[in-house]
Protein backbone atom coordinates (compact mmCIF):
# COMPACT_ATOMS: atom_id res chain seq x y z
CA UNK A 1 0.00 0.00 0.00
CA UNK A 2 2.96 2.41 0.62
CA UNK A 3 4.49 1.85 -2.84
CA UNK A 4 1.54 3.44 -4.66
CA UNK A 5 2.11 7.08 -3.44
CA UNK A 6 5.86 6.72 -4.11
CA UNK A 7 5.21 5.65 -7.70
CA UNK A 8 2.81 8.56 -8.27
CA UNK A 9 5.33 11.06 -6.92
CA UNK A 10 8.07 9.74 -9.23
CA UNK A 11 5.82 10.00 -12.27
CA UNK A 12 4.99 13.65 -11.48
CA UNK A 13 8.69 14.60 -11.18
CA UNK A 14 9.45 12.93 -14.48
CA UNK A 15 6.72 14.86 -16.29
CA UNK A 16 7.89 18.15 -14.74
CA UNK A 17 11.46 17.67 -15.91
CA UNK A 18 10.47 16.83 -19.46
CA UNK A 19 8.39 19.97 -19.97
CA UNK A 20 11.37 22.39 -19.63
CA UNK A 21 10.09 25.93 -19.19
CA UNK A 22 6.53 24.80 -18.58
CA UNK A 23 5.36 24.82 -15.04
CA UNK A 24 5.01 21.45 -13.45
CA UNK A 25 1.98 22.55 -11.53
CA UNK A 26 -0.32 22.39 -14.59
CA UNK A 27 1.64 19.84 -16.66
CA UNK A 28 2.82 22.48 -19.18
CA UNK A 29 -0.67 23.87 -19.77
CA UNK A 30 0.26 27.33 -18.29
CA UNK A 31 3.30 29.10 -16.93
CA UNK A 32 3.43 32.26 -14.88
CA UNK A 33 7.00 33.03 -16.06
CA UNK A 34 6.18 32.92 -19.78
CA UNK A 35 2.86 34.76 -19.45
CA UNK A 36 3.38 38.03 -21.37
CA UNK A 37 5.01 39.28 -24.50
CA UNK A 38 7.20 36.94 -26.49
CA UNK A 39 5.64 33.80 -24.85
CA UNK A 40 4.73 30.68 -26.77
CA UNK A 41 1.05 30.21 -27.67
CA UNK A 42 -0.81 28.12 -25.10
CA UNK A 43 -2.73 24.81 -25.81
CA UNK A 44 -6.48 24.20 -25.00
CA UNK A 45 -8.74 21.20 -25.27
CA UNK A 46 -11.85 21.10 -27.43
CA UNK A 47 -14.72 18.80 -26.25
CA UNK A 48 -16.82 16.99 -28.89
CA UNK A 49 -19.92 14.85 -28.33
CA UNK A 50 -19.69 11.38 -29.88
CA UNK A 51 -22.90 9.21 -29.87
CA UNK A 52 -23.01 5.47 -30.53
CA UNK A 53 -25.52 2.64 -30.04
CA UNK A 54 -24.94 -0.06 -27.42
CA UNK A 55 -27.03 -3.23 -26.79
CA UNK A 56 -28.14 -3.30 -23.19
CA UNK A 57 -29.70 -6.26 -21.36
CA UNK A 58 -33.17 -5.43 -19.98
CA UNK A 59 -35.29 -7.67 -17.74
CA UNK A 60 -39.05 -7.97 -18.28
CA UNK A 61 -41.58 -9.92 -16.14
CA UNK A 62 -43.97 -12.18 -18.10
CA UNK A 63 -46.90 -14.02 -16.46
CA UNK A 64 -47.50 -17.58 -17.61
CA UNK A 65 -50.60 -19.66 -16.92
CA UNK A 66 -49.87 -22.78 -14.91
CA UNK A 67 -52.31 -25.46 -13.75
CA UNK A 68 -51.86 -27.48 -10.59
CA UNK A 69 -53.95 -30.00 -8.70
CA UNK A 70 -55.52 -29.28 -5.30
CA UNK A 71 -57.53 -31.50 -3.04
CA UNK A 72 -60.68 -30.68 -1.10
CA UNK A 73 -62.33 -32.75 1.61
CA UNK A 74 -65.76 -34.24 0.79
CA UNK A 75 -67.84 -35.71 3.60
CA UNK A 76 -70.17 -38.64 2.91
CA UNK A 77 -72.56 -40.45 5.20
CA UNK A 78 -71.99 -44.21 5.42
CA UNK A 79 -74.41 -46.50 7.21
CA UNK A 80 -73.07 -49.46 9.18
CA UNK A 81 -75.08 -52.40 10.46
CA UNK A 82 -74.80 -52.83 14.24
CA UNK A 83 -76.28 -55.74 16.18
CA UNK A 84 -77.77 -54.80 19.56
CA UNK A 85 -79.25 -57.00 22.26
CA UNK A 86 -82.90 -56.35 23.13
CA UNK A 87 -85.31 -57.82 25.62
CA UNK A 88 -89.03 -58.09 25.11
CA UNK A 89 -91.63 -59.48 27.45
CA UNK A 90 -93.98 -62.07 25.98
CA UNK A 91 -97.23 -62.75 27.84
CA UNK A 92 -97.66 -66.44 28.76
CA UNK A 93 -100.93 -67.86 30.04
CA UNK A 94 -100.76 -70.39 32.88
CA UNK A 95 -103.46 -72.22 34.81
CA UNK A 96 -103.92 -73.08 38.47
CA UNK A 97 -106.50 -75.40 40.02
CA UNK A 98 -109.08 -73.79 42.30
CA UNK A 99 -111.70 -75.70 44.37
CA UNK A 100 -114.90 -73.88 45.25
CA UNK A 101 -118.38 -74.65 46.55
CA UNK A 102 -121.40 -73.75 44.46
CA UNK A 103 -124.97 -73.64 45.58
CA UNK A 104 -126.98 -74.77 42.57
CA UNK A 105 -130.55 -73.47 42.47
CA UNK A 106 -133.41 -75.88 41.76
CA UNK A 107 -136.38 -73.99 40.37
CA UNK A 108 -140.10 -74.94 40.56
CA UNK A 109 -142.71 -73.16 38.51
CA UNK A 110 -146.10 -72.26 40.06
CA UNK A 111 -149.05 -70.18 38.79
CA UNK A 112 -151.40 -67.59 40.30
CA UNK A 113 -154.39 -65.70 38.84
CA UNK A 114 -153.84 -62.00 38.19
CA UNK A 115 -156.55 -59.51 37.14
CA UNK A 116 -155.41 -56.35 35.38
CA UNK A 117 -156.82 -53.45 33.39
CA UNK A 118 -155.71 -52.77 29.85
CA UNK A 119 -156.24 -49.48 28.05
CA UNK A 120 -156.92 -50.01 24.33
CA UNK A 121 -156.28 -47.06 22.05
CA UNK A 122 -159.06 -45.91 19.67
CA UNK A 123 -157.84 -43.60 16.90
CA UNK A 124 -159.98 -40.88 15.23
CA UNK A 125 -159.00 -38.81 12.18
CA UNK A 126 -159.79 -35.07 12.23
CA UNK A 127 -158.92 -32.09 9.98
CA UNK A 128 -158.09 -28.47 10.67
CA UNK A 129 -157.18 -25.41 8.61
CA UNK A 130 -153.68 -23.89 8.97
CA UNK A 131 -152.70 -20.51 7.68
CA UNK A 132 -149.02 -19.91 6.88
CA UNK A 133 -146.93 -17.19 5.28
CA UNK A 134 -144.53 -17.73 2.34
CA UNK A 135 -141.69 -15.28 1.56
CA UNK A 136 -140.83 -14.98 -2.15
CA UNK A 137 -137.60 -13.20 -3.24
CA UNK A 138 -137.75 -10.59 -6.03
CA UNK A 139 -134.38 -9.68 -7.62
CA UNK A 140 -133.58 -6.30 -9.25
CA UNK A 141 -130.42 -5.31 -11.13
CA UNK A 142 -128.88 -1.85 -10.55
CA UNK A 143 -125.67 -0.18 -11.70
CA UNK A 144 -123.18 1.98 -9.80
CA UNK A 145 -120.20 4.03 -10.97
CA UNK A 146 -116.77 3.16 -9.51
CA UNK A 147 -113.86 5.58 -9.80
CA UNK A 148 -110.40 4.04 -9.63
CA UNK A 149 -106.84 5.10 -10.40
CA UNK A 150 -104.39 3.21 -12.64
CA UNK A 151 -100.62 3.65 -12.33
CA UNK A 152 -98.85 3.75 -15.72
CA UNK A 153 -95.05 3.23 -15.73
CA UNK A 154 -92.81 5.78 -17.54
CA UNK A 155 -89.21 4.64 -18.09
CA UNK A 156 -86.21 7.04 -18.22
CA UNK A 157 -82.61 6.20 -19.09
CA UNK A 158 -79.92 7.78 -16.91
CA UNK A 159 -76.15 7.55 -16.66
CA UNK A 160 -74.04 7.29 -13.53
CA UNK A 161 -70.37 6.88 -12.80
CA UNK A 162 -69.44 3.87 -10.65
CA UNK A 163 -66.20 3.76 -8.74
CA UNK A 164 -65.06 0.28 -7.88
CA UNK A 165 -62.00 -1.15 -6.25
CA UNK A 166 -59.90 -4.04 -7.51
CA UNK A 167 -57.97 -5.96 -4.89
CA UNK A 168 -54.82 -8.05 -5.07
CA UNK A 169 -55.03 -11.06 -2.74
CA UNK A 170 -52.63 -11.59 0.15
CA UNK A 171 -53.32 -14.77 2.12
CA UNK A 172 -53.07 -15.20 5.88
CA UNK A 173 -54.14 -18.11 8.05
CA UNK A 174 -56.27 -17.26 11.10
CA UNK A 175 -58.47 -19.14 13.50
CA UNK A 176 -62.04 -18.26 14.25
CA UNK A 177 -64.58 -19.48 16.74
CA UNK A 178 -67.64 -21.02 15.08
CA UNK A 179 -70.83 -21.24 17.08
CA UNK A 180 -73.22 -24.00 16.14
CA UNK A 181 -76.52 -24.99 17.64
CA UNK A 182 -77.63 -28.34 19.01
CA UNK A 183 -81.35 -29.03 19.33
CA UNK A 184 -82.44 -30.43 22.72
CA UNK A 185 -86.08 -31.46 23.36
CA UNK A 186 -87.78 -29.95 26.42
CA UNK A 187 -91.13 -31.34 27.47
CA UNK A 188 -93.78 -29.08 28.96
CA UNK A 189 -97.10 -30.00 30.51
CA UNK A 190 -100.00 -27.79 29.50
CA UNK A 191 -103.70 -27.80 30.13
CA UNK A 192 -106.63 -27.07 27.88
CA UNK A 193 -110.35 -26.91 28.34
CA UNK A 194 -112.46 -29.53 26.50
CA UNK A 195 -116.18 -29.14 25.98
CA UNK A 196 -118.17 -32.35 25.64
CA UNK A 197 -121.81 -33.37 25.68
CA UNK A 198 -123.23 -35.64 28.35
CA UNK A 199 -126.61 -37.30 28.16
CA UNK A 200 -128.32 -36.82 31.55
CA UNK A 201 -131.24 -39.10 32.34
CA UNK A 202 -134.51 -37.63 33.63
CA UNK A 203 -136.51 -40.21 35.52
CA UNK A 204 -140.28 -40.60 36.07
CA UNK A 205 -141.54 -43.02 38.74
CA UNK A 206 -144.51 -45.45 38.24
CA UNK A 207 -145.64 -48.05 40.83
CA UNK A 208 -145.70 -51.68 39.67
CA UNK A 209 -146.21 -55.06 41.41
CA UNK A 210 -143.05 -57.11 40.98
CA UNK A 211 -141.93 -60.44 42.35
CA UNK A 212 -138.33 -60.09 43.25
CA UNK A 213 -135.77 -62.33 44.77
CA UNK A 214 -134.08 -61.11 47.95
CA UNK A 215 -130.49 -62.23 48.37
CA UNK A 216 -129.35 -62.85 51.90
CA UNK A 217 -125.59 -62.35 52.29
CA UNK A 218 -123.41 -65.05 53.89
CA UNK A 219 -119.80 -63.92 54.60
CA UNK A 220 -116.79 -66.26 54.38
CA UNK A 221 -113.03 -66.06 53.56
CA UNK A 222 -110.86 -67.79 50.98
CA UNK A 223 -107.23 -67.66 49.82
CA UNK A 224 -106.44 -66.71 46.20
CA UNK A 225 -103.29 -66.11 44.18
CA UNK A 226 -102.89 -62.57 42.89
CA UNK A 227 -100.74 -61.55 39.97
CA UNK A 228 -98.65 -58.70 41.37
CA UNK A 229 -95.25 -57.29 40.64
CA UNK A 230 -93.05 -54.24 40.77
CA UNK A 231 -91.54 -51.72 38.39
CA UNK A 232 -87.76 -51.75 37.87
CA UNK A 233 -85.87 -48.91 36.22
CA UNK A 234 -83.41 -49.91 33.49
CA UNK A 235 -80.92 -47.56 31.85
CA UNK A 236 -80.44 -48.17 28.12
CA UNK A 237 -78.36 -46.37 25.53
CA UNK A 238 -80.13 -44.90 22.51
CA UNK A 239 -78.22 -43.67 19.44
CA UNK A 240 -78.26 -39.92 19.03
CA UNK A 241 -80.21 -38.19 16.29
CA UNK A 242 -78.77 -37.33 12.89
CA UNK A 243 -78.60 -33.56 12.42
CA UNK A 244 -77.84 -31.51 9.33
CA UNK A 245 -75.22 -28.81 9.11
CA UNK A 246 -73.91 -26.55 6.34
CA UNK A 247 -70.33 -27.11 5.14
CA UNK A 248 -68.65 -24.83 2.58
CA UNK A 249 -66.18 -26.48 0.25
CA UNK A 250 -62.80 -24.76 -0.26
CA UNK A 251 -62.74 -22.20 -3.06
CA UNK A 252 -60.25 -21.71 -5.84
CA UNK A 253 -58.55 -18.88 -7.73
CA UNK A 254 -59.55 -18.49 -11.37
CA UNK A 255 -57.92 -16.27 -13.95
CA UNK A 256 -60.30 -13.55 -15.14
CA UNK A 257 -59.31 -12.51 -18.68
CA UNK A 258 -61.55 -9.42 -18.54
CA UNK A 259 -60.00 -7.90 -15.43
CA UNK A 260 -56.60 -9.53 -16.16
CA UNK A 261 -56.21 -10.78 -12.61
CA UNK A 262 -56.90 -13.75 -10.37
CA UNK A 263 -60.44 -13.87 -8.93
CA UNK A 264 -61.35 -15.97 -5.91
CA UNK A 265 -64.37 -18.23 -6.45
CA UNK A 266 -65.80 -19.58 -3.15
CA UNK A 267 -66.76 -23.23 -2.88
CA UNK A 268 -70.27 -24.62 -2.82
CA UNK A 269 -72.30 -24.88 0.37
CA UNK A 270 -73.62 -28.36 0.94
CA UNK A 271 -75.63 -30.05 3.67
CA UNK A 272 -74.05 -33.02 5.43
CA UNK A 273 -75.50 -35.28 8.10
CA UNK A 274 -73.74 -35.64 11.45
CA UNK A 275 -74.46 -38.34 13.99
CA UNK A 276 -74.97 -36.91 17.49
CA UNK A 277 -73.50 -38.81 20.48
CA UNK A 278 -75.75 -41.45 22.05
CA UNK A 279 -77.82 -40.67 25.11
CA UNK A 280 -79.05 -42.75 28.00
CA UNK A 281 -82.70 -43.07 28.90
CA UNK A 282 -84.46 -44.70 31.82
CA UNK A 283 -87.15 -47.28 31.07
CA UNK A 284 -89.47 -48.88 33.58
CA UNK A 285 -89.88 -52.68 33.28
CA UNK A 286 -92.65 -54.60 35.00
CA UNK A 287 -91.42 -57.64 36.99
CA UNK A 288 -94.40 -59.95 37.67
CA UNK A 289 -94.85 -61.77 41.01
CA UNK A 290 -97.49 -64.15 42.34
CA UNK A 291 -98.77 -63.54 45.89
CA UNK A 292 -101.35 -65.24 48.06
CA UNK A 293 -104.12 -63.08 49.48
CA UNK A 294 -107.00 -63.78 51.86
CA UNK A 295 -110.17 -62.09 50.66
CA UNK A 296 -113.60 -61.73 52.17
CA UNK A 297 -116.31 -63.33 50.03
CA UNK A 298 -120.04 -63.09 50.19
CA UNK A 299 -122.54 -65.59 48.86
CA UNK A 300 -126.22 -64.82 48.70
CA UNK A 301 -129.29 -66.98 49.43
CA UNK A 302 -132.35 -66.17 47.38
CA UNK A 303 -135.89 -65.45 48.78
CA UNK A 304 -138.85 -64.53 46.57
CA UNK A 305 -140.78 -61.42 47.78
CA UNK A 306 -143.77 -59.70 46.11
CA UNK A 307 -143.98 -55.96 46.56
CA UNK A 308 -144.96 -52.72 44.91
CA UNK A 309 -141.90 -51.44 43.10
CA UNK A 310 -141.64 -47.99 41.62
CA UNK A 311 -140.64 -48.28 37.99
CA UNK A 312 -138.56 -45.43 36.65
CA UNK A 313 -138.96 -44.28 33.08
CA UNK A 314 -135.81 -42.71 31.81
CA UNK A 315 -135.73 -39.75 29.43
CA UNK A 316 -132.34 -38.44 28.33
CA UNK A 317 -131.41 -34.76 28.13
CA UNK A 318 -128.15 -33.56 26.58
CA UNK A 319 -125.93 -31.27 28.69
CA UNK A 320 -122.67 -29.55 27.79
CA UNK A 321 -119.86 -29.97 30.30
CA UNK A 322 -116.26 -28.85 30.52
CA UNK A 323 -113.17 -30.61 31.83
CA UNK A 324 -109.50 -29.66 32.06
CA UNK A 325 -107.21 -31.98 30.10
CA UNK A 326 -103.45 -32.12 30.51
CA UNK A 327 -101.17 -32.80 27.54
CA UNK A 328 -97.44 -32.70 26.94
CA UNK A 329 -95.78 -30.43 24.39
CA UNK A 330 -92.26 -30.97 23.12
CA UNK A 331 -90.31 -27.74 22.60
CA UNK A 332 -86.93 -27.84 20.91
CA UNK A 333 -84.33 -25.71 22.76
CA UNK A 334 -81.19 -24.83 20.89
CA UNK A 335 -77.83 -24.83 22.69
CA UNK A 336 -74.93 -22.83 21.30
CA UNK A 337 -71.50 -24.49 21.20
CA UNK A 338 -68.19 -23.22 19.87
CA UNK A 339 -65.08 -24.65 18.19
CA UNK A 340 -61.88 -23.31 16.66
CA UNK A 341 -61.71 -23.60 12.87
CA UNK A 342 -58.70 -22.51 10.78
CA UNK A 343 -59.46 -20.35 7.81
CA UNK A 344 -57.50 -18.40 5.23
CA UNK A 345 -57.91 -14.64 5.13
CA UNK A 346 -57.28 -12.89 1.90
CA UNK A 347 -56.13 -9.31 2.36
CA UNK A 348 -56.64 -7.34 -0.81
CA UNK A 349 -54.59 -4.37 -1.99
CA UNK A 350 -57.12 -1.83 -3.30
CA UNK A 351 -57.01 -0.20 -6.72
CA UNK A 352 -59.58 2.41 -7.67
CA UNK A 353 -61.28 2.22 -11.09
CA UNK A 354 -64.20 4.02 -12.66
CA UNK A 355 -66.76 3.03 -15.27
CA UNK A 356 -69.89 4.66 -16.69
CA UNK A 357 -73.10 2.67 -16.46
CA UNK A 358 -76.56 3.32 -17.83
CA UNK A 359 -79.65 2.40 -15.82
CA UNK A 360 -83.37 2.83 -16.27
CA UNK A 361 -85.68 4.57 -13.78
CA UNK A 362 -89.37 3.81 -13.68
CA UNK A 363 -91.73 6.63 -12.69
CA UNK A 364 -95.39 5.80 -12.11
CA UNK A 365 -98.00 8.22 -13.53
CA UNK A 366 -101.48 8.13 -11.99
CA UNK A 367 -104.49 8.06 -14.38
CA UNK A 368 -108.09 8.26 -13.09
CA UNK A 369 -110.64 5.90 -14.74
CA UNK A 370 -114.35 5.09 -14.32
CA UNK A 371 -116.42 1.92 -14.88
CA UNK A 372 -120.04 0.76 -14.39
CA UNK A 373 -120.48 -2.21 -12.03
CA UNK A 374 -123.83 -4.09 -11.93
CA UNK A 375 -125.18 -5.36 -8.62
CA UNK A 376 -128.37 -7.24 -7.67
CA UNK A 377 -130.82 -6.21 -4.94
CA UNK A 378 -133.09 -8.84 -3.41
CA UNK A 379 -136.50 -7.76 -2.08
CA UNK A 380 -138.65 -10.21 -0.11
CA UNK A 381 -142.45 -10.27 -0.77
CA UNK A 382 -144.75 -12.00 1.72
CA UNK A 383 -147.80 -14.13 0.66
CA UNK A 384 -150.44 -15.64 2.95
CA UNK A 385 -151.64 -19.20 2.11
CA UNK A 386 -154.05 -21.73 3.68
CA UNK A 387 -154.03 -25.56 3.75
CA UNK A 388 -155.96 -28.41 5.41
CA UNK A 389 -154.01 -30.68 7.75
CA UNK A 390 -155.25 -34.11 8.89
CA UNK A 391 -154.32 -35.29 12.35
CA UNK A 392 -155.20 -38.32 14.48
CA UNK A 393 -156.61 -38.27 18.02
CA UNK A 394 -156.12 -41.22 20.34
CA UNK A 395 -158.80 -42.12 22.93
CA UNK A 396 -158.03 -44.83 25.51
CA UNK A 397 -160.77 -47.43 26.31
CA UNK A 398 -160.36 -49.47 29.53
CA UNK A 399 -160.77 -53.33 29.42
CA UNK A 400 -160.48 -55.82 32.30
CA UNK A 401 -158.50 -58.99 31.63
CA UNK A 402 -157.35 -62.02 33.65
CA UNK A 403 -154.17 -64.04 33.22
CA UNK A 404 -152.19 -66.72 35.03
CA UNK A 405 -148.84 -65.44 36.16
CA UNK A 406 -146.09 -68.04 36.61
CA UNK A 407 -143.60 -67.58 39.36
CA UNK A 408 -140.56 -69.60 40.29
CA UNK A 409 -139.64 -71.00 43.68
CA UNK A 410 -135.92 -71.56 44.17
CA UNK A 411 -134.33 -74.29 46.28
CA UNK A 412 -130.56 -74.29 46.76
CA UNK A 413 -128.33 -77.43 46.52
CA UNK A 414 -124.64 -77.26 47.44
CA UNK A 415 -122.00 -78.76 45.05
CA UNK A 416 -118.22 -78.85 45.17
CA UNK A 417 -116.53 -78.00 41.84
CA UNK A 418 -112.99 -77.62 40.53
CA UNK A 419 -111.93 -75.12 37.89
CA UNK A 420 -108.72 -73.95 36.29
CA UNK A 421 -108.10 -70.25 36.68
CA UNK A 422 -105.89 -68.68 33.96
CA UNK A 423 -103.33 -66.03 34.85
CA UNK A 424 -100.79 -64.22 32.71
CA UNK A 425 -97.04 -64.18 33.34
CA UNK A 426 -94.67 -61.95 31.35
CA UNK A 427 -91.60 -63.99 30.34
CA UNK A 428 -88.49 -62.09 29.17
CA UNK A 429 -87.23 -63.13 25.73
CA UNK A 430 -83.80 -61.96 24.56
CA UNK A 431 -83.30 -61.27 20.88
CA UNK A 432 -80.90 -59.39 18.65
CA UNK A 433 -81.80 -56.56 16.33
CA UNK A 434 -79.75 -55.02 13.56
CA UNK A 435 -79.84 -51.25 13.29
CA UNK A 436 -78.22 -48.91 10.80
CA UNK A 437 -75.82 -46.41 12.38
CA UNK A 438 -74.79 -43.45 10.22
CA UNK A 439 -71.11 -42.45 10.16
CA UNK A 440 -69.46 -39.57 8.33
CA UNK A 441 -66.49 -40.52 6.12
CA UNK A 442 -64.19 -37.94 4.56
CA UNK A 443 -62.30 -38.37 1.28
CA UNK A 444 -60.05 -36.17 -0.83
CA UNK A 445 -61.36 -35.05 -4.22
CA UNK A 446 -58.83 -33.56 -6.66
CA UNK A 447 -59.63 -30.44 -8.67
CA UNK A 448 -57.56 -28.30 -11.04
CA UNK A 449 -56.66 -24.67 -10.26
CA UNK A 450 -55.13 -22.25 -12.75
CA UNK A 451 -52.64 -19.66 -11.51
CA UNK A 452 -50.34 -17.08 -13.09
CA UNK A 453 -46.58 -17.62 -12.47
CA UNK A 454 -44.21 -14.68 -13.08
CA UNK A 455 -41.07 -15.36 -15.22
CA UNK A 456 -38.19 -12.94 -15.90
CA UNK A 457 -37.07 -12.61 -19.56
CA UNK A 458 -33.76 -10.96 -20.49
CA UNK A 459 -33.87 -8.97 -23.74
CA UNK A 460 -31.17 -7.03 -25.67
CA UNK A 461 -32.39 -3.45 -26.12
CA UNK A 462 -30.44 -0.91 -28.22
CA UNK A 463 -29.46 2.18 -26.20
CA UNK A 464 -27.84 5.35 -27.59
CA UNK A 465 -24.91 6.67 -25.46
CA UNK A 466 -23.30 10.10 -25.98
CA UNK A 467 -19.83 10.73 -24.44
CA UNK A 468 -17.46 13.73 -24.84
CA UNK A 469 -13.92 13.31 -26.42
CA UNK A 470 -11.05 15.79 -25.55
CA UNK A 471 -8.94 17.01 -28.46
CA UNK A 472 -5.92 19.30 -27.86
CA UNK A 473 -5.68 22.34 -30.23
CA UNK A 474 -2.83 24.81 -30.65
CA UNK A 475 -4.09 28.36 -30.31
CA UNK A 476 -2.28 30.91 -32.56
CA UNK A 477 -0.34 33.77 -30.96
CA UNK A 478 -1.94 37.20 -30.92
CA UNK A 479 0.60 40.12 -31.48
CA UNK A 480 -1.76 42.79 -30.34
CA UNK A 481 -2.15 41.21 -26.97
CA UNK A 482 1.32 42.38 -25.74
Amino acid sequence: MKTLPVALTAACLLVACSTGSASAAYFGAASYKTFGRGAEPADYCEVKQVCHTVMRTQRRVVYETQQYTCYRTVYETVYEDRVINCVKYVPETRFRTCTYTVRRPVYETRYRTHTYTVYRPVWETRTREIQYTVSRPVYETHYKTIHYTVSRPVWETRTREICYTVYRPVYETHYKTISYQVARPVWETRTREIHYNVTVPVYETVMKSVCRTVLKPVHYQKTIQVCAGRWETQVIEVPGPVVRRLVREPGCWVWDPICCRMVYVPGKVRVCKVQCPPRRICKKVWVPEIREKVINCVRYERHVVTEQVPVTICRYVTETRTRICEYRVCRIVTECRTRQVPYTVCRMVPEQRTRVEQYRVCRMVQEPRTRQVPYTVCRIETECRTRLVSYRVCRMVAECRTKKVPYTVCRWVEETMVKKVPYTVFVPVCYQKTIRVPRTVSRKVPYTVTRCVPRVICEQVPVTICCPIKRWVRKPCCKSCG
